[in-house]
């Protein structure tokens, strides 16, 4: 019978000096904190499964607050989310529930958030994103890593590394903003990898360097090797993976 495995890690970087990307892979949730090494989950291939990270806005208050509260709703919600309406609906309610904890505590105004994930159902995924955190197809037999989630960011000048500007989170405002969600359905079979990481990976590592460590390695030693390329080219934000894989 098909399962999923999902290897995940979350680390702060070199910079920053504490972790606000949080993370959610079915009932488990991993927030503002570290891992040391990648920890690997099994799942039955057939139940909604979400997995999801969030990165919290830097340079705006409570950053890893705002993440947190996220990934913990969609634990929560996980098992109902069977279309593509009922996680939209799923990603409203993370978005009025970063709003209303803000309104609740004036420490925490502004507070933001992005978030990326899939829901692996039995025969597709369900792909979300909400800002710039990224699902990518990382399936060996692509010529290169296909992303599968839409930036909410400006695209790059020539030569720029990196967009200091996001157009869409969760919170982030002073005032409610509504928000509208890329959902899309992808087809799913075994074989199949998936990434989902926030920017603190994708920033600083070029595509053709996570493809050649996606072909070398599997399961922890890949996400090891991935969070590695990333230390090694100055860990300038925080880092936080989840490598999927469906398993015959």
């Amino acid at each position: 019978m098909p399962f999923v495995t999902v290897t995940a890690l979350s680390h702060p970087g070199l910079v920053r000096d504490h972790n606000e990307d949080s993370l959610a892979v079915g009932p488990w949730t991993l927030c503002g904190t570290v891992t040391e090494n990648p920890q690997t989950l099994g799942f039955p291939l057939g139940s909604p499964l979400v997995v999801a990270v969030a990165d919290g806005m830097g340079g705006q208050p409570a950053g890893e607050v705002a993440s947190g509260l996220v990934v913990r709703h969609l634990a929560a919600l996980g098992p109902t989310l069977d279309s593509e309406q009922a996680v939209r609906n799923a990603l409203d309610v993370c978005n009025q529930a970063v709003y209303g904890a803000a309104e609740r505590d004036p420490d925490l105004t502004a507070m933001g958030t992005t978030v990326a994930g899939v829901v692996v159902l039995a025969k597709e995924l369900l792909v979300f994103n909400v800002g710039d955190s990224r699902v990518l197809d990382v399936t060996s037999t692509h010529a290169t890593p296909h992303q599968l989630s839409v930036d909410d960011s400006p695209p790059l000048e020539p030569g720029q590394r990196t967009t200091p500007v996001v157009t869409q989170a969760l919170g982030g405002a002073s005032r409610f903003n509504a928000i509208t969600p890329h959902v899309n359905t992808a087809p799913l079979a075994p074989g199949e990898r998936y990434l989902v990481c926030s920017d603190g990976l994708t920033d600083p590592v070029p595509e053709d360097a996570l493809d050649a460590v996606l072909r070398s390695h599997d399961g922890g030693r890949a996400a090891f090797e991935l969070w590695k390329s990333a230390i090694e080219a100055g860990g300038p934000d925080n880092i936080t993976l989840a490598l999927i894989g469906v398993v015959d």
